[in-house]
This record gives structure tokens, sequence and C-alpha cells, in this order.
């Protein structure tokens, strides 16, 4: 099922190529939806915080091995694309040894650390239990996290999205299943909801791996075939470390946010997990858009296709603003009406708020489209760091600013919500610019 990007008509290329990527995170999007509806209307809102504050945790750590996945997949999809299987398959190797033992170090150092980490998240008092109990659960699958991700992007940086899509499809099933056996028919609470996702994530990453080993011989690994050289382990340990800083560092400043959030209280916190939650569903496409269209310049940058990298780049951009707009003025007009999918119609002050952040925030979501397809951009022509700057230039921004307008007491958190779009645009112009100062499309 692999498909070669480097041939036929480019604009339905990257579609149907999108179309898999986009639809599997449209699912993983309707589980997260599920798992806050389910936990907001059956446990409270208590349990909605609790739920939210650790859902943007767990996103900063899982943030890191799909980063590594990421970086990763761009060095196999270039040697794919310039025919080199032999190189393929140790850049392979050289990845998995590398990324598993990050995720076993990171895991170790996260249950060792999880209570400085809570109070570090200002983690309400009255929350703070809840919190514990459902973290502690769902940090156990991060090692099936590695996995699915791992051979997911590889399957992927061989033109096959749509095996990735199944097994994705199949965990999130399972998951809304279990979340509503455990808590709403076994009353697990928060612990049952994380058991539920951890139970998920097992069926997807084992899965999958199977997978490839039966049904795509030419992706498996034996060790005669393998020649790990230094060249080889430093190529891929540059990309990966820059797409999981770029990762993590955009997941660290979200953290940070869900701090500064959290200390405005439980009313806030609510209002904002409810609202990410619309956020994220809302701008997904147009995030899983930018990593195909990075795969699609991986694969033709490799393959030496400058013209199609430059026609890839124009209908890109195109696609995505046409998208970002249509999405902006549905958030914008019908933002009360979705935050009423989480929360009951009584709870008027989290409706608001949640609004407020959409509205604020939501009616600009064609600036962090640009930036998705400038990341990609920049990972595809194997220039990784430029996708980390634009983060820190684009996560920087909006953390600063968020902790400079929110005390003052006119602007309150509205500050925060405020200097989301303003960090997407600096790091907009910044990329543009490079772009256009270097000619790397030319």
């Amino acid at each position: 099922m692999k498909k070669d990007l480097t041939e036929g008509n480019v604009t339905k290329t990257m579609l149907l190529f999108s179309g898999p990527m986009i639809l599997g995170n449209l699912l993983q999007q309707c589980y997260n939806i599920a798992d806050t509806l389910i936990v907001g209307k059956v446990l409270g809102a208590d349990a909605l915080a609790a739920v939210g504050s650790a859902y943007t945790l767990m996103t900063f750590l899982t943030s890191i091995i799909i980063g590594l996945c990421m970086g990763s997949s761009a060095v196999f999809s270039v040697y794919f694309g310039k025919r080199e299987t032999g190189r393929m398959k140790d850049s392979m190797a050289a990845a998995f040894i590398f990324i598993a033992a990050v995720t076993i170090v990171m895991n170790m150092i996260i249950f060792a650390a999880i209570h400085p980490i809570l109070h570090l998240l200002q983690v309400p008092a009255d929350i703070y239990d809840l919190m514990q109990e459902y973290v502690w659960i769902i940090f156990c699958g991060l090692i099936f996290i590695f996995f699915y991700n791992y051979f997911a992007f590889l399957l992927r940086s061989v033109g096959n999205s749509v095996v990735p899509l199944y097994f994705l499809g199949g965990s999130t099933v399972m998951n809304i299943l279990l979340d509503m056996l455990f808590v709403m028919v076994l009353k697990r609470g928060v612990g049952g909801a994380a058991f539920a996702t951890v139970l998920a994530q097992i069926l997807s990453g084992v899965g999958i791996g199977v997978y490839v080993w039966v049904k795509e011989p030419e992706l498996r690994l034996r060790k005669k075939e393998i020649t790990i050289t230094r060249g080889t382990a430093a190529e891929v340990v540059r990309h990966s470390v820059a797409a999981c800083v770029q990762q993590s560092v955009m997941n660290f400043g979200i953290l940070m946010i869900q701090g500064l959030v959290n200390s405005f209280g439980t009313m806030v916190m609510a209002a904002f997990a409810a609202a990410v939650k619309i956020d994220s569903f809302a701008y997904m496409p147009a995030q899983e858009f930018g990593n195909a269209f990075s795969l699609f310049i991986s694969q033709n940058h490799g393959g030496g296709k400058k013209e199609r990298v430059k026609e890839g780049t124009r209908q890109a951009v195109k696609i995505s603003i046409l998208f970002c707009v249509a999405v902006s003025m549905f958030i914008f007009f019908f933002a009360p009406y979705l935050m009423q999918i989480f929360v009951k119609s009584t709870e008027t002050e989290i409706i608001q708020i949640g609004s407020e952040y959409l509205r604020i925030e939501g009616a600009f979501y064609c600036g962090i489209g640009l930036l998705f397809l400038l990341y990609g951009f920049f990972r595809g022509v194997e220039k990784p760091e430029m996708s980390l700057i634009l983060t820190v230039i684009s996560l920087g921004t909006r953390v600063l600013l968020a902790y400079l307008l929110s005390p003052v007491p006119s602007i309150g958190v509205k500050g925060i919500w405020m200097a989301i779009p303003i960090g997407w645009f600096l790091a907009d112009m910044v990329g543009v610019i490079c772009i256009r100062k270097e000619k790397y499309n030319e």
C-alpha cells in the first residue's frame, strides 16, 4: 500500500495522502471530546478540570515521542525518494533504538517526579487527588504510544497513510466504549477513564507493529541487513531531536500557559479544558495536512523534484487558508453552542469564559495553518532547526505576552487568549522571510 508521492497530480496526491491522516486524527479528537464529555457530564466540573489539566501534561509528554518519530520519518522519506533502501533501513534501526531508549528513560523520570510536576502546575488542592490518580495510570501507556507512532510514521514515510488510520480508528472506538464501561457503568471515576485509554493504546501500538512485520516484509528490520554507522545515527538524532524539541517546546509553552490558567481557579480551568478540545478539533486538519505536506516535500526533495516542491507549496497554502477561514467563521458564530457539548447549559460562567477564548483565538486560524505548513516545509527540505526556531518565536511570544497581560486588571484572563494569535503571526512572518531570503523553494 505504498504510494510514490513524486508522481501524479500535485494537489490530488497531497489531498489523497493527507486525507487518511486527517481522518485518523479527527477520530482521535472525537475520542478526546467523548472522554471530556463523559467525564464532564458524569463526574462533574472538578473531574473535568483535573482530566483537562492532565491532558495538557500528557500532550506535552506524548509530543516528545511524536516529535522524535516525526523527525526520523523525514529521514526515511528522503531515502525512500532517493530509492536507497539500505540506508533507509539503517536509519529505521537507529531511530527505533534511540526513540525507545528515550521513552523508557522519560517514563522512569516521570514516575519518580510525579508530585513535583503536579505542584509545578499549580494544581488546586480540591482536585489534586483526582489528577494524581488519573496521570499515574495514564503514564503507563507511554511505551505503547511510542510503538504506534514509530510504525505509523514509518508507513506514512513510504506513502501509506491508510493503515495507521485503521489502527487509530479501532483504538478510538475501543477507547470510547471502555470509557463508557468504566466511568458510566462500573463507576470507576477518572481512574477508569485513564485505564480505558491505556488499554486502547496497547491495541494500537502492538497491532500496528505486528502488521508491519507480517504485511510489509520490505520494512522488516533484520540484524544481518543493518549497518548503523556514526553518520546514520547522527543524521537520525539530528532530525529527531530537532522535531522533538520543536514539539516539546510548543507543548511546554502550552503547559506553562496551563499553569497560568490554573491560577485563575476551577471555573477558568474547566472552561479552558473544554475550549481547548474544541480548538484542537477545529485546527487539527490543518496540522495533519502540514504533516502530510512535510512528507510530500521530503520525498520530492529526496528525488530532486524541485518543480513539484514549488507547486506543492503553492497549492498547500491555498488549501490551508481556505480551510482555516471557513473554520474560523464557524467557531466564532457557534462558540457558545459548542461549549454546551461539554458542560451543562446552567454553567453559564464556564460557557462565557470558553466562548471568549474561542472567539479571540479561533478568529485567527489562518495564522496557525500557515505555521504548520512552514514547520512541514523546513522538515521536508532537511532544515529541521528552522521549524524549531519558528516554534520558539511563536511560543515564546505567547508565553511572555500571557504572563505580562493577564495580571493587568482591565485585561485579566483575556490576555492569555490574545497572546496566542500574536505569536502565530510573528512566527509566520519570520518563516516567510526566511524562505524568500534563502530561496529554499527554488
